[in-house]
């Protein structure tokens, strides 16, 4: 019997959006994603694909918020404070900072335009 691989990264999520647009504006100026031109429907819908090199994100447009789930994922950044700096920079609120000294590492959260969580996390041990 051979052994089984291990997961090596997550390739993309894919989450519901009442605004493509809106949507798109909000990832690129906090995370510095890009938009992917689409070449492909999902079914009769076009999906938005946003990317930043590492990984991607994919959008379903929904006519209902009330069809949005709380959904949630988290980020890993490089620069903590750096990217505390650039959140508040942009006016984007975030939850209260829990450092976990277990780990040597810090979170918090904050909300896309669409609601989703986002968590931030970071690693001060990780070696980049």
């Amino acid at each position: 019997m051979s052994e089984v691989k291990q997961a090596h990264t997550i390739h993309h999520v894919l989450f519901p959006t009442t605004d493509t647009d809106r949507t798109a504006d909000w990832y690129e100026r906090v995370f510095g994603m890009k938009r992917v031109p689409v070449t492909r429907r999902m079914g009769s819908l076009e999906v938005l694909l946003l990317t930043n090199g590492n990984f991607d994100l994919h959008f379903t447009p929904v006519d209902e918020p009330a069809s949005l789930a709380p959904y949630h994922f988290a980020l890993e950044v490089e620069d903590w404070d750096a990217f505390i700096a650039h959140l508040e920079g942009l006016s984007i609120d975030y939850a209260d900072v829990r450092e976990r000294p277990q780990n040597n590492s810090k979170t918090s959260e904050i909300k896309d335009p669409n609601g989703h969580g986002v968590e931030i996390v970071w690693h001060a041990d990780r070696n980049w």
